[in-house]
């Protein structure tokens, strides 16, 4: 049989989406690279020449699953009724929703992700992450700023920050991850939302917002997205 020749960017999508099917079926930690180079009939080689390493593999795809998410919710980025703030809640809203459907699926990394060892690799991931968010967001506050609604500076700066604020809970969501299935749990989840919910105060004050404002966890929320399997 001849050799099928692909694309680069092909060949490269189709390694990721091995990739991805492989760390939701039996966990990030038990994948690996051999597992993936088997799962696309692709030669050791050829993996190299597109990935050095198995975190940057999720680090990649933590990119396209931000930048399908973006994809998800132009509507709301788009729709010429929502006003700048009735926009970023929207995106909020939106936002939580996407995690409590995808929770299943994304568990097995998150997983890993929020143990202490891997710290080097949940900031890597969240820098990517962050790349892919931050235009979508500065576009809504530069908005908001034109209008009067938000008082900032700086829109994309301001972006930064507000997404930033997301790693102060890291170590709130490893707690909760940690503690799920256990008498536990649910004092873990609810020191979460409250976390979450200080995490939106700040977010305000950043925007020159009431506190309030803005919703970033409603009840139920963590838990909906703690007991996923």
């Amino acid at each position: 049989m001849p050799r099928v020749v692909k694309h680069p960017e092909a060949r490269k999508s189709e390694l990721l989406d091995c990739a991805q099917a492989l760390f939701f079926e039996h966990g990030y930690e038990r994948t690996t690279i051999n597992d993936i180079i088997k799962r696309a009939g692709i030669s050791k080689g050829g993996f190299y020449h597109h990935f050095s390493s198995k975190e940057e593999i999720l680090e990649t795809l933590g990119v396209r699953l931000a930048q399908k998410a973006v994809e998800r919710i132009k509507d709301v980025l788009e729709d010429p009724e929502l006003d700048p703030l009735g926009r970023l809640n929207a995106f909020l809203t939106r936002s939580r929703r996407m995690k409590v459907e995808d929770a299943s699926m994304l568990r097995a990394t998150f997983d890993v992700l929020f143990r202490p060892e891997n710290s080097v690799l949940y900031h890597r991931l969240n820098a990517a992450l962050t790349r892919v968010m931050v235009p979508v967001l500065a576009r809504i506050i530069a908005q908001g700023q034109a209008e009067g609604v938000f008082n900032t500076p700086d829109p994309t700066a301001m972006a930064e920050i507000v997404l930033q604020l997301g790693t102060s809970t890291q170590n709130a969501v490893a707690r909760a991850i940690e503690a799920a299935g256990t008498p536990q749990a649910a004092a873990a989840a609810d020191a979460l939302e409250e976390r979450l919910r200080l995490q939106g105060i700040a977010a305000d004050r950043i925007l020159g917002l009431p506190d309030g404002t803005l919703v970033f966890v409603e009840p139920g929320f963590v838990q909906a997205v703690m007991t996923a399997r």
